[in-house]
């Protein structure tokens, strides 16, 4: 059979993601901060977007300062009745003016200095000019910036005593610093690259190892602790011995510990008191910038009629206009087509954009909507009342595709009563009932294990075989593995662990 070319028509269903349709999906996953910035950055390509500014009462404030005025003190107010003053006539006032706050000494002025008053006069006369321009004055504005490790340790490099060679070591051990103050630089690879021997490398570690805070430029937390303990002149061969076995420490092997370091039980106390007294990440103290502030998305709260009244934040819906006036003016002086096309194109755009807002934020108060009301314990009672749920649940409920609300869910918040709270914080999964009756949160199985932990007394620290036994006479059916996992999440130690910490903070605490 001979193979040839043919051409064929067939007709067939596609589902095909049109650009528009990718950016409304794109729209509903993105977090407040990256929808601002997404739209600035809309507004910078379309001339026909704007952002509408919110309705302020300013003028209506300004029309009532300007019917009720203040009373003014004749003596006291400088300016009264005058528009205008020349710089005669503002020093006349300030002279007259520090002859009162003076009056056993006539010649203050002159006594001052010229250059004394002339700053007073300077400051005075641009008062009048500044206090127009303070309206929104925000005192964050004068807060000075916040001191980095790397500015703080180069301020210490430049009053050490150390020659200019020394001085580059310095500032190649001070790039090698990670946010806690730790150096992860190679001694060799230091000394490699400026062309020293690794000695003279450590002997410039050794000077920036005395900075403060005290811990800088160490390579692990032993000789963090080593470096702390040293500066307080308690690094003795006890104290060097427990920093050596921090492990043993963290396992709360208490009593190799003391054979280890030859001490009895109360000495050992005293010195895991001094060690708690440490600060194992000296460098975070300089890395404390200003953190985001979360902003919820949707606003919940109690409704008179005994319901809950769910509502988007208006601080976090942005507010863009479509200029069509623009659009009809420019449109009629357009030379070519081609430029009536980018009109065209401009215009369908920012209406899309529009919309796709508009419908971003319905779908978002549906999904929110729909978690309250199934929620609606949670609100009343605490976590202990948190029902498992599912995206698919929420979704078969508002008639919407499951992938849609995992997008609306991500990285949205709710303000609640109770607190903020992520939106798949709502979503848990089950754990069956002893009893037959309706499954369980495992958050709220979750927080009834860590309620349980907290009570438990030294002499008599519950194992997860007991956690388990506890939770099946509350009605919950669970493993020993799933308590543990649980635990383990929530950074808790084991039974072994929590029993030698409790009896040696008891000790601590005679």
């Amino acid at each position: 059979m001979a193979l040839a070319a043919k051409l064929q028509l067939r007709q067939s269903q596609s589902l095909v993601m049109t650009p528009q349709l990718m950016q409304s999906i794109r729209l509903l996953q993105l977090t407040h901060v990256e929808l601002e910035r997404f739209i600035d950055e809309e507004i910078e390509r379309n001339p026909l977007m704007e952002r509408a500014e919110p309705q302020d009462d300013a003028a209506s404030d300004q029309a009532q300062k300007s019917e009720v005025a203040p009373e003014r003190d004749p003596e006291g107010d400088w300016f009264e009745g005058e528009t205008e003053w020349s710089a005669e006539a503002i020093s006349q006032k300030l002279d007259s003016s520090l002859e009162n706050l003076f009056p056993d000494d006539p010649g203050t002025s002159e006594r001052l200095g010229p250059d004394l008053t002339a700053q007073w006069k300077s400051a005075a006369g641009s008062g009048a000019g500044a206090a127009a321009s303070s309206e929104g004055f925000d005192v964050g504005d004068m807060a000075a910036a916040a001191v980095t490790l790397r500015e703080h340790v180069g301020e210490q490099v430049a009053l050490a005593s150390l020659s200019p060679g020394d001085r580059l070591v310095a500032g190649e051990l001070a790039d090698g610093l990670d946010e806690a103050g730790y150096l992860r630089a190679d001694l060799d690879e230091i000394a490699a690259r400026l062309g020293t021997d690794e000695a003279a490398v450590a002997r410039v570690l050794g000077v920036c190892q005395t900075f403060e805070p005290v811990g800088l430029f160490a390579r692990d937390l032993a000789e963090c602790l080593s470096l702390q303990l040293a500066a307080r002149d308690r690094l003795d061969p006890a104290m060097k011995a427990m920093v050596a076995n921090l492990e043993l420490l963290a396992r709360r092997d208490f009593q190799t510990l003391k054979r280890i370091c030859g001490v009895d039980e109360e000495d050992l106390l005293d010195m895991l008191a001094e060690i708690r007294a440490l600060d194992p990440r000296p460098g975070l103290a300089f890395s404390g910038g200003a953190s985001d502030e979360i902003v919820a998305d949707v606003e919940v709260r109690a409704a008179n009629d005994g319901s809950w009244a769910v509502e988007l934040n208006a601080d976090t819906l942005p507010r863009v206009l479509v200029d069509n006036v623009y659009f009809a003016r420019i449109s009629r002086h357009a030379k070519d087509q081609a430029e009536k096309d980018f009109l065209a194109e401009c215009l369908q755009n920012a209406n899309w954009l529009t919309r796709s807002l508009d419908q971003r934020a319905k779908t978002i108060l549906k999904v929110a909507s729909e978690i309250v009301r199934q929620q609606d314990a949670f609100l009343v009672h605490g976590v202990r009342h948190l029902k498992p749920l599912n995206l698919r649940t929420v979704a078969d409920a508002i008639g919407m595709h499951e992938s849609t609300v995992s997008r609306v869910t991500a990285n949205k918040y709710m303000l609640t009563p109770r607190g903020v709270f992520e939106l798949r914080y709502f979503f848990t999964a089950s754990i069956a009932s002893a009893e037959g009756g309706e499954a369980h949160s495992s958050e709220a199985v979750r927080d009834r294990i860590k309620q349980m932990i907290e009570e438990e007394k030294p002499a008599d620290v519950l194992s997860d075989d007991a956690i388990v036994d506890m939770l099946k006479e509350n009605g919950v059916d669970i493993a020993r593995r799933t308590v543990a996992k649980y635990r383990e999440g929530m950074n808790i130690p084991s039974s072994v662990q929590r029993r030698r910490e409790k009896r040696a903070l008891a000790n601590v605490g005679r």
